[in-house]
């Protein structure tokens, strides 16, 4: 998603020129590619998966919704599986039209999860709950904390399901630290994402990730918290960024990989 203007054939050329060997990829790119395509594509060129996103928004109260979103996920599953990833990120979904009950709609994702949940793991796949910042509360994830991820993934067993880790969603949370030692000791934390935080956040929000180094956060603190809770995983960068997105993707991809060596390695 950092680079979604590259095609997925120019997004292997660039990692590895780069020298990446992995990428984390999305369901939309990787369905109109073709789900066969891609995984032959990361196979031939020597890369993993490390995840695929996304699955979740589970809310929907009504029988109907309820069953296309399990049916989607099932899907999920199965294209995750396909890649070759154990690992299917999931935002939870927001408020359902009307409705101010945040633990009704998140007890309806710990349901959803109860089905879910063998279902992935009997194809080698694991649900990663990925907590958002609370200003995504009520439209796309009800889901707001790691607290809150890790007493739903906690109902059932690790490798089923854990959490995404993702410093843009966590950062301000002074909770969030205890929460990923008790993520690692359960062995939960099935991702680590990185972005920043800059401001202003543009109209909608959705699109405000900053590019590592130039916002509020400090990449390698998180890092060590995230690592000394015991995590050897693969550590994704996630930038959703129209700026970004309207510049030469080799480009964006290139000054990525330098921050991260400069902010986080």
């Amino acid at each position: 998603m950092t680079v979604k203007q590259l095609p997925l054939p120019e997004l292997v050329d660039s990692c590895l020129a780069l020298g990446v060997r992995s990428a984390g990829l999305w369901r939309e790119p990787v369905r109109a590619y073709g789900v066969t395509a891609t995984a032959r594509l990361f196979r031939d060129a020597g890369l993993t998966v490390t995840t695929l996103c996304r699955g979740g928004f589970l809310t929907a109260p009504d029988p109907a919704g309820r069953a296309r979103a399990l049916d989607d996920n099932r899907r999920a599953v199965d294209e995750a599986a396909a890649l070759g990833t154990d690992t299917l990120v999931l935002v939870s979904g927001g408020l359902p039209a009307g409705s101010k009950d945040l633990r009704g709609a998140r007890e309806r994702v710990a349901e959803a999860l109860a089905e879910l949940g063998p279902y992935a793991e009997a194809r080698g796949v694991r649900l990663a709950v990925e907590p958002l910042h609370p200003m995504y509360a009520s439209d796309r994830c009800v889901v707001s904390t790691l607290a809150q991820a890790l007493d739903l993934a906690e109902r059932f067993p690790a490798q089923q399901v854990g959490v995404t880790v993702d410093t843009y969603h966590v950062w301000w949370d002074d909770n969030a630290p205890a929460q990923i030692a008790r993520a690692g000791a359960g062995g939960r934390i099935h991702s680590f994402q990185l972005a920043d935080w800059t401001t202003p956040l543009p109209a909608g929000v959705l699109d405000g990730r900053g590019q590592i180094g130039d916002g509020s956060i400090d990449m390698r603190a998180w890092r060590a918290l995230v690592e000394a809770a015991g995590y050897t995983g693969p550590i994704e960068v996630e930038l959703f960024n129209d700026a970004l997105w309207a510049r030469d993707g080799r480009e964006v991809l290139a000054e990525t990989a330098a921050r991260f060596l400069e902010h986080a390695a």
